[in-house]
This record gives C-alpha cells, sequence and structure tokens, in this order.
C-alpha cells in the first residue's frame, strides 16, 4: 500500500474538491427551478425528476474517486465543504429573498418570477430536505466506499463504486424527496414517481460512468502516488 502524503504535496485534491462543491450546489439551484417528465410511465408512476439529478450522480461519482484516491479522512472533509457552499447558498437567496426590489422589476412581476423559480432555495422545506439528503446520502456512500474497498483487497473497482451508490443513492433520494413531500415542497401526487425515476437515474448514471471513474482513479493514483485503505476505526462521518 502507498502511504499518503502531506495535503500539500497532493497534486490534484483541491481541484477534485472544488468540482465536488460546484456540481454540488448547481444540482440544487437545478432541483428547486424545474421538474423534469421524461413522457413516459412506468406502470402507473410517470417518469418525473428534478432537474437536478441531472447533475447530482456526477457529484458522487467524483466522491467515489475522492474516497478510493484519498481516503474516507479526506473525502469526509470535502463532504463538509459540500455541506458549508449549501448552507451559505441557501442563507444566501434567503437574504437576497427579502431585499427590497427595484419598482420595475417588481411591476414586471420580477418577485413573483424568483420565488417561483428560485424561492425554494430559500424554503425551509427544500433547505432541510437537501441537507438531510445530501449528509445522509453522501456519508453512506463514502462509508460503504471505504469498507468495501478494505474487504475486497483493492480489487473490483466496479463492485465498490456500483454498490456503494445503490446505499447512498437510495438514502439520498428517499431523505430527499420524502422530506421535501411531507414540508409541502413537492406534491404527494409525485412522491413515488419522484422516488423511482430519481433513484433509477442516478444509478444508472454511475453505472455509465464506469470506465470514467476506472480512468480517473488511475491516473490519480499514479500521478498523486497514493492509493489510500481507511482504517475502519476511522470511519465517524462527524470528524474534521
Amino acid at each position: 500500500m502507498k502511504q499518503p502524503k502531506t495535503r500539500d504535496s497532493y497534486k490534484y485534491l483541491d481541484l477534485v474538491s472544488i468540482i465536488f462543491v460546484v456540481v454540488l450546489v448547481l444540482s440544487n439551484f437545478a432541483s428547486s427551478a424545474k421538474l423534469i417528465d421524461w413522457g413516459f410511465s412506468i406502470g402507473n408512476i410517470p417518469m418525473i425528476f428534478d432537474a437536478g439529478t441531472v447533475f447530482f450522480p456526477i457529484a458522487y461519482v467524483i466522491g467515489d474517486i475522492l474516497t478510493e484516491v484519498y481516503g474516507f479522512k479526506r473525502a469526509r472533509r470535502v463532504i463538509w465543504y459540500g455541506f458549508g457552499a449549501l448552507l451559505f447558498s441557501f442563507l444566501s437567496f434567503l437574504l437576497i429573498k427579502h431585499l427590497p426590489g427595484e419598482s420595475s422589476w417588481l411591476a414586471d412581476g420580477g418577485q413573483s418570477a424568483f420565488d417561483y423559480v428560485l424561492g425554494g432555495l430559500s424554503s425551509g422545506g427544500i433547505v432541510l430536505a437537501s441537507l438531510a439528503g445530501y449528509l445522509g446520502g453522501s456519508f453512506s456512500n463514502a462509508i460503504s466506499m471505504a469498507i468495501l474497498k478494505n474487504r475486497t483487497a483493492g480489487k473490483y473497482l466496479w463492485i465498490r463504486t456500483i454498490g456503494s451508490t445503490l446505499l447512498g443513492e437510495f438514502l439520498d433520494t428517499a431523505l430527499f424527496i420524502g422530506v421535501a413531500t411531507l414540508t409541502g415542497v413537492f406534491s404527494k401526487d409525485l412522491f413515488w414517481s419522484l422516488i423511482i425515476t430519481n433513484y433509477i437515474f442516478k444509478v444508472l448514471i454511475e453505472v455509465l460512468c464506469t470506465p470514467l471513474t476506472y480512468w480517473s482513479v488511475n491516473k490519480l493514483k499514479e500521478t498523486e502516488g497514493i492509493d489510500v485503505y481507511t482504517d475502519p476505526k476511522d470511519l465517524n462521518p462527524f470528524a474534521f
């Protein structure tokens, strides 16, 4: 096993972390802005999902790469960075929502348009749903990824990435849609459609990205000169 170096010696850790946070925040903007309808149904369940689902699986792919290459300790820190970025975004839009609008902008319906498209980013329901789903899904994904790496002795990367995604995306989707529905963000009529469609789409993206994940992991391990195995005793998500 290659030994980890100091943080300053990692060439791409900061870049990978920034991409993770940007994708995470962007996906939450998209979730609030639009619902997408595939135009077909599975049984009686229409295939509808929030637009953030288009981007959010990429964050899980990057999360897998972080845990696989740099270890759970560093992935945990980046997950908390993402949490901080989300919370700051929500508070920023809450402030923007309550700042006084310019008269002609208000007359043209600017406030109602803002509230309809981006108001969800400052509503208690979407904030609580997003944060709960993010923390539950991201940490379960990273922890299971680290455990599976030890148990497979670093082999069968695809088992780790897909297996951790099955758990992480399920918890993320169930918590996000469940809390958002209970708080009135989404209609109860859409509950199962959003759960099933989001989960299927997210897992499918992870599977399709497997070749890219393999390439990224191998290149980073080679470039950084590391391949971290996490001590099972160091899987506390609340450390920093």
